[in-house]
């Protein structure tokens, strides 16, 4: 599996020191993405790390700040929205008139479900490691709706949380984003299985994809998880340090908005 001249490291420290490295991917549990970037990101290294990015808006702002002062590409890993046909779809929203309505869904039973029922936690589900049903699945739904219509003015939302031995962890959710003139729905779930398509609807015409975390209606041969590190590495290529599709704007927009979910009852 590994070559002669392969390295193994047991910090994130001494990987991030190594000068052989020059950009990393973080997909370790949710609580660690912004130290793990920060240590990265001090030792030069251009990041991709798995969504969220950070756990709150604080970690966000940090972690940015530290890139853009470092001069190094920080990019979240989100698939949904470098995926072709979501970037077409996007494209074709102007052309259906004036926006009135928009509804997107993620439910999907966990397949750890179960267990966690037996209470059995595993980290999607572990509040210490920043599990939960809107970091886990709903963000999705968030950033897909906000890289189409921006930033909302107000969100109402509500959350199922159910109990664990370290507190209360959402399980499923239901949001609504005032835009203005109509309000955009979003629905996510970790006990349920719901395929139900997003839907954006305009005067002129209905835009629909099924599973939006994947665009399930574009039959593509490359595995969906291709245009992330294609968009990193053509960033870097290009010698830009932000990607303009997961952009700082929009990263830090769509933790504004899960913030303002959690902080509701």
């Amino acid at each position: 599996m590994f070559g002669p001249d392969a390295k193994v490291f047991t910090s994130v420290e001494e990987m991030a020191a190594c000068p052989e490295v020059d950009a990393v991917y973080i997909g370790t549990p949710n609580t660690t993405h912004c130290p793990y970037t920060l240590a990265a990101i001090a030792a030069g290294k251009h990041v991709l790390c798995e969504k969220p990015l950070g756990c709150n808006l604080d970690e966000v702002e940090r972690m940015i700040g530290a890139a853009r002062e470092k001069g190094v590409l920080l990019m979240e890993a989100m698939i949904s929205t470098l995926n072709p046909f979501f970037r077409a779809l996007k494209a074709q929203a102007s052309q259906i008139g004036p926006i009135r309505d928009y509804k997107t869904f993620y439910c999907q039973r966990s397949s750890k479900l179960d267990n966690f029922n037996k209470g059995i936690i595993a980290p999607a589900f572990d509040p210490r490691l920043g599990g939960g049903a809107l970091e886990d699945l709903g963000i999705y739904t968030v950033y897909t709706m906000l890289s189409i219509l921006g930033e909302p003015a107000g969100v109402r939302a509500e959350q199922v949380l159910a109990p664990t031995p370290y507190g209360p962890i959402d399980v499923e959710g239901h949001a609504v984003l005032d835009y203005p003139g109509f309000q955009a729905e979003m629905t996510y779930s970790k006990t349920r299985d719901a395929k139900i398509p997003t839907t954006l609807t305009g005067e002129r015409g209905t835009l629909s994809v099924d599973e939006i975390h994947i665009c399930a209606q574009d039959k593509l041969e490359k595995n969906p998880y291709f245009y992330e590190f294609e968009e990193f590495i053509g960033v870097l290529e290009d010698g830009r340090r932000e990607s303009a599709v997961n952009s700082y704007e929009l990263a830090l927009a769509v933790r504004r908005v899960m913030d303002s979910i959690h902080q509701q009852p």
